[in-house]
């Protein structure tokens, strides 16, 4: 099918003149495709009704779930069971609680029962008492060592090849990307710019308190137990407003989470996109949606087909999930 499509397209431009290669050679030739493409080009394209300026051209993408994958429990959460286990071997004591204890020995489902309170306080735990330095180059070490429990993949391995397809086409066309997640902030800038190309100056996340020190004479920037924002739900469209300044016109996610986010980018002026990542894809990666204890999306499906946004069927638009080793 690509093959066919690509020499389609070579025979259609004609001999002597310069073929556009396929931006998204990871999608299938579906709507999905087709509607994704079709609103870039009426959007950068200077003869339009719909152009956009280049500086006005934001795109904001979700991370869990929408660039990499988010089961049995998001990535961080995984991070944090290692560190609290590694941290519990040097004191015991530090194991004060169900869920600590419940996390210490491997117990997920304890651990996701307890709800995002319980995940919270393994949060604060693990994250805290330590430079903003140290604790990104722990998390860049446990990236580039850890594996997924379930599918035996490096983390780094386990993001979606379209949708890093779907950033660079993006940016080949003059946006500006950025991440705008509920995960911590410090843990995804110590990551974004090697798996995605995204710098940290473009990732908005949950922040937990920050207090700068000086040490010895060093300044140093320490990360406190306390929970600064949480940059989910509604929380999206305020970190939004106050890292970026402008409404996106581009915006993807893939639960309900990312619902407001959607629903703001889609209420400005002009041509405008919102697509969810709706996983389908039980052989491929995992198939969920309403009744996940994470990445839920029901309002969404119920919804955002009714608003003109884009729902992404894994399993359907999809020709490939993972990059190429």
């Amino acid at each position: 099918m690509k093959t066919v499509r690509c020499l389609v397209l070579l025979a259609a431009v004609g001999l002597g003149a310069t073929a556009q290669a396929d931006p998204l050679p990871s999608w299938a030739d579906t709507e999905a495709r087709t509607r994704i493409i079709d609103f870039v080009t009426r959007v950068t394209d200077p003869g339009s009704p719909d152009y956009v300026t280049p500086s006005a051209r934001v795109a904001v993408f979700d991370n869990d779930g929408t660039l990499w994958s988010e089961r049995p429990v998001y990535f961080q959460f995984l991070f944090a069971v290692d560190r609290l286990q590694e941290m519990a071997a040097d004191d015991p004591t530090i194991l004060d609680s169900d869920v600590l204890r419940a996390a210490a020995r491997g117990d997920m489902k304890a651990v996701v029962a307890a709800g995002e309170q319980g995940l919270l306080e393994i949060l604060k735990v693990t994250h805290a008492g330590m430079t903003v330095a140290a604790f990104q180059q722990e998390v860049s070490d446990w990236i580039a060592g850890a594996t997924h429990p379930e599918t035996g993949l490096a983390y780094s391995a386990m993001v979606f090849q379209p949708m890093l397809e779907l950033l660079r086409y993006l940016r080949d066309e003059d946006f500006s990307t950025y991440i705008v997640s509920g995960g911590g902030l410090h843990f995804m800038r110590a990551v974004t710019e090697t798996l995605y190309d995204i710098p940290p100056e473009n990732v908005i996340g949950s922040a937990g308190e920050t207090r700068y020190v000086v040490v010895d004479g060093v300044p140093r920037l320490m990360k406190d137990p306390a929970i600064a924002f949480i940059d989910d739900k509604e929380g999206k469209p305020v970190g939004i407003d106050a890292k970026i300044g402008r409404r996106p016109i581009f915006a993807a996610g893939n639960s309900d989470g990312d619902f407001a986010m959607l629903e703001y980018t889609m209420s400005g002026d002009g041509l405008r996109f919102a697509m969810l990542v709706h996983h389908t894809d039980a052989e491929r990666e995992f198939a969920y949606d309403r009744n996940s204890h994470v990445g839920r999306l029901g309002r969404g499906l119920d919804e955002g087909p009714g608003r003109g946004w884009l729902v992404v069927d894994m399993a359907t638009d999809w020709e490939q999930v993972w990059p190429d080793p």
